[in-house]
């Protein structure tokens, strides 16, 4: 048996699963395998128009085996025989209905197509009533806001707003749903044979900052409050759970079963899970006073700070404070824009609509409209890099996909403001990639304007490995350094780390990251005369969101 020991960090996005190989000595990244969910790519179980989104459970499970085990086939065996821990992490809140057994609806024949069984994605915003309703009660009700620990406003994307509204619109699944379990607690508990809903091991992340789940009231809301927000949640709660675990506590141990599916030794530590985001921002290398940016198709943004330094400051609008939920000690602090990358595909996609429609009968081929999809956007940026800024006078507001932080709003729509028959498409990406770092800024204020200290902001994800131009505008928009992580993988880095503490290869999560971090590419400096004009313009965007919010909620 060779000394060397390997961990494997495995997670599960919104379109695919990726897994990765690593060294727990060094954290080198030995390889990686990515497997798309099936039925997602076709399209399955959506419906963009009404703002639902699904993922059938059989999506996590192929893609689980697949990527894991395409990952080890590029490796020797002894690297496989070797691995002594797993970290899931996956997008949140995502929560499912299930069974008696911990096993999701959609697993049954009887609810195999029904969407309204299945995981309920992170982006869904069907339950935008229900989160209204959520948010009057927990302030009006007489007893304790159970929003407080939330950032004070309830998201239409989080645990109970989704299940009330499931519970609403569809019976048989109301009739056979015994309880409801997140993505990130139910990968770990299929892995260690503890699907159980009282046995298995709920993750503190999910938890506290999708579920109101918190020590002062003994755990989740009080049935008085759910009943009285509606009947149809009576008795939900005491199905659920009372104790919550960080990451760097096992879930349990690999089945037999499950080894045997993915080439693994059985009996492989695996980790509590966690959202995305909590795991990327370890893996990226967050300590107190750093922000880690995780940028892609949205962004989360996620801090630490000391129970000390916090003290008894509730930080409003953001998406929660859970101590644990990062790093097991600090109080984790998430917030996030609910569109990034998404703005510049949406503006793509519009500019691709006459191509695909009018393609055939103009005589280009699919290859010729794949090669222009990849292009577009790069051009896009090349001659918006190139404008200058003294002659455009557009303003947009980057809410096509509702608000998150500050103060989470999912009626909210974007907007383009100032538009001239100058106004080309260079100049409308330029704004809509400014927009998009207005709201990181505005993030970034609500922190401040709370007391919470920002040193340093690290960025990882999609975005910053491929887009120079819209990190030079963050950087210059936020008026501070951004440093990118080298790891173009560092969110399933961290779910490593935590599968080798998990393991007990580490004593806690510092340990992990003093030795597994990969460093850093490139360091974006601000451009002090972009600065000063972005300072400016900044405040049009406030005044304009202001203005026009009303407008765009009711629309």
């Amino acid at each position: 048996m060779s000394e060397v020991k390997y961990v494997i960090g495995v997670d599960f996005g919104t379109d695919s699963a990726r897994a990765l190989v690593v060294n727990a000595e060094t954290g080198e990244e030995l390889a990686s395998d990515v497997a798309h969910y099936k039925r997602w790519s076709e399209g399955l179980y959506s419906d963009a128009a009404k703002n639902q989104f699904r993922h059938h459970p059989l999506d996590y499970l192929e893609s689980l085996e697949e990527c894991i085990t395409g990952a080890l086939k590029k490796l020797p065996a002894e690297v496989a025989e070797n691995v002594i821990g797993i970290g899931i992490d996956t997008t949140g809140s995502t929560p499912a209905p299930v069974d008696e057994n911990g096993t999701p609806l959609a697993l049954l024949d009887e609810f195999r197509d029904n969407p309204n069984a299945m995981f309920i994605l992170w982006k869904d915003h069907t339950a935008v009533q229900e989160a209204a309703e959520i948010n009057k009660l927990a302030k009006t009700w007489g007893g304790v806001d159970y929003t407080k620990y939330e950032g004070g406003v309830y998201s239409s994307e989080w645990f109970w707003a989704k299940i009330l509204h499931i519970l609403r619109v569809d019976e048989k699944v109301r009739q056979a749903a015994h309880s409801w379990v997140e993505v990130c607690d139910w990968i770990p508990a299929v892995l260690t044979g503890t699907t159980d809903p009282k046995v298995l091991k709920r993750s503190r992340c999910a938890a506290g900052h999708k579920a109101m789940w918190h020590p002062e009231w003994g755990g989740l809301p009080s049935e008085e409050f759910l009943v009285k927000l509606d009947p149809l949640l009576k008795g939900v709660r005491e199905r659920m759970f009372e104790e919550t675990y960080t990451s760097d506590e096992k879930a349990g141990e690999l089945t037999e079963e499950w080894a045997a599916r993915l080439g693994l030794p059985p009996g492989v530590a695996v980790a509590v899970g966690a959202f995305d985001a909590h795991m990327g921002a370890v893996g990226g290398g967050i300590r107190e006073h750093t922000l880690v940016k995780i940028m892609g198709t949205s962004t989360c943004d996620v801090m630490v700070a000391s129970k000390d330094e916090l003290g008894q400051t509730l930080v409003e609008g953001i998406c929660g404070q859970v101590d644990g939920s990062v790093i097991p000690g600090m109080i984790g602090l998430e917030a996030g824009q609910s569109a990034f990358g998404d703005v510049y595909a949406w503006f793509r996609n519009v500019l691709l609509w006459p191509w695909e429609t009018l393609g055939e009968e103009l005589g280009l081929g699919e290859e010729v409209l794949a090669k222009a999809k990849d292009r577009i956007l790069v051009k896009l940026t090349e001659e918006a890099a190139k404008v200058d800024p003294t002659t455009t006078t557009v303003v947009a507001l980057d809410w096509l996909n509702g608000r998150r932080t500050p103060f989470a709003d999912q009626e909210l729509k974007g907007a383009l403001v100032g538009l001239t028959l100058g106004t080309d498409a260079p100049r409308i990406f330029r704004a809509l990639v400014e927009a998009t770092a207005f709201g990181a800024k505005a993030i970034v204020d609500r922190f401040r304007e709370e007391g919470v200290e920002i040193k340093e902001v690290i960025a990882q994800g999609g975005i910053p490995g491929k887009n120079e131009f819209v990190m030079q505008v963050s950087a210059d928009v936020l008026g501070m350094p951004i440093k990118v992580v080298r790891s173009g993988q560092a969110v399933a880095l961290g779910a490593a780390m935590f599968g080798a503490v998990a393991a007990g290869h580490y004593a806690d999560v510092y340990a992990a990251q003093d030795a597994m971090l990969s460093g850093y590419s490139k360091v974006y400096q601000p451009d002090p005369e972009s600065s000063r004009r972005y300072a400016e313009l900044y405040k049009k965007y406030l005044e304009i969101g202001e203005l026009l919010a009303g407008t765009l909620r009711s629309l």
